[in-house]
């Protein structure tokens, strides 16, 4: 009996490193599913996100059961979709587009992949006050997840200040109390900080740097990444040479993508599996960058 196939992807730009098609796509093949994971690069293509309406319009004459969504179009797809999860709604942020009966619902697992990894990684840790940097997409839904975690002050930096506070000011709304609020001045803010959380694309391959100036960590801290294209990231690199506790971006990835996963297909996929496949792919990508 012929398989139906499932077709889905990814949206974003500079995305070829991902690992999403790997990670989905040998987690459903064990579930007997015929399941195609592809890529669809922004920038690649030359485009901008002012095209989203034009890749949702194709994928859906393509047949897509959904795509995910990333950087730089997690906000800006909103307006794009029909319905949100409760969760989504709250983010104002979507990373899960799931394409059924003609309509669009938009969902967000970035949110509980990060508290998933966080809660397993760094499960006693200091949470009376931690800073936060980066209040786009993947910053909001780090944010709500970190006030989840019980993070009891959160200072939130963002190149775009307006942003920031605005991150801050809906946090407050939804916690009931105030919890949140934007800083122009990170350094002064880690002074009195137990951790650090960071939600931008800097340290990734393409966007190459430290987000953080270095004489602002020390062993006290506790540091958490979600970036994982690399794993060690030059943040992580330095935390650790400074002796903090860290946390890195690959267990987000995993149960984000878990969470994608079950919205795209219906199946309850096997998280330790999946976390000792991206172990893998790490490790194979690693040994094939020593021996280039």
């Amino acid at each position: 009996m012929l398989r139906p196939k499932i077709l889905v992807g990814l949206i974003g730009a500079d995305i070829q490193m991902s690992k999403s098609p790997a990670l989905h796509e040998r987690e459903a093949g064990l579930h007997g599913l015929d399941y195609h994971y592809e890529l669809i690069d922004l920038t690649l293509r030359g485009l901008s996100p002012d095209h989203l309406e034009n890749l949702l319009l194709e994928v859906e004459r393509r047949g897509f059961a959904g795509v995910n969504i990333t950087h730089p179009c997690k906000q800006l797809v909103v307006p794009h979709l029909h319905e949100l999860s409760e969760d989504a709604a709250a983010l104002g942020a979507v990373n899960t587009i799931v394409l059924r009966d003609g309509k669009r619902f938009g969902h967000n697992t970035d949110w509980s992949g990060f508290y998933e990894n966080f809660t397993r990684g760094l499960p006693d840790i200091a949470k009376r006050h931690a800073v936060l940097l980066g209040a786009g997409g993947a910053g909001v839904a780090v944010a709500h997840a970190a006030l989840k975690l019980g993070i009891e002050r959160l200072a939130i930096s963002d190149r775009d200040t307006h942003r920031a506070e605005e991150l801050a000011a809906q946090l407050n709304d939804r916690f009931g109390s105030v919890r949140a609020h934007a800083i122009s001045d990170v350094a002064s803010a880690m002074k009195d900080a137990d951790g650090l959380i960071h939600a931008t694309p800097t340290g990734m391959r393409s966007h190459p740097g430290l987000p953080v100036e270095p004489h602002a960590l020390d062993a006290r801290h506790w540091v958490a990444d979600i970036v994982y294209m690399p794993l060690v990231t030059p943040l992580l690199k330095l935390a650790r040479e400074r002796g903090c506790r860290t946390l890195d971006g690959g267990g987000m990835t995993v149960f984000q993508a878990i969470g994608a996963l079950r919205l795209f297909s219906g199946i309850e996929p096997d998280a330790e599996r999946m976390r000792w496949h991206f172990a893998e792919i790490i490790a194979s990508e690693d040994a094939r960058q020593h021996n280039v």
